[in-house]
């Protein structure tokens, strides 16, 4: 679960045939004392596409990819960055800043995406849940 820092940018491959959308995000980090977490995300092609029309700076999101590390060289110094390659992207809600706190989550997932079920679709009977429904 992460907020959007920044309004997506679109760019293309050398032979523009892909499309790569990519914005930077932050989440909480595991104790209270420590700073929040910043990672960069890129979706390609067709969720690259939905992300420039989705999604916006102050959006509260989760986001399924895949964690990557690499490591670049500057001024003589080796810095390794994380970039998550996005596969899909949830909505979870606007945030009136991008300093806001995630205290206000809503309870409830309403995806943008429409392989996304609706909670109330992972439930079978009353109270077991439907592991055959969930999208991961």
């Amino acid at each position: 679960m992460a907020e959007i820092l920044s309004e997506p940018e679109l760019r293309r491959t050398p032979d523009n045939q892909n499309a790569i959308a990519s914005f930077l995000v932050q989440f909480p980090s595991q104790r209270p004392e420590d700073p929040v977490n910043r990672l960069k995300v890129s979706g390609w092609n067709t969720l690259a596409d939905q992300i420039m029309e989705q999604y916006h700076k102050g959006d509260q999101v989760v986001i399924e990819g895949r964690l990557q590390m690499s490591t670049l060289e500057r001024n003589g110094y080796k810095e390794k960055r994380a970039e998550l390659t996005a596969q899909r992207i949830h909505v979870l809600g606007s945030l009136p800043s991008a300093s806001s706190s995630f205290a206000n989550v809503p309870a409830t997932i309403s995806a943008k995406s429409p392989a996304f079920p609706a909670p109330n679709d992972l439930v079978k009977g009353d109270s077991e849940p439907s592991f055959d429904n969930i999208p991961f």
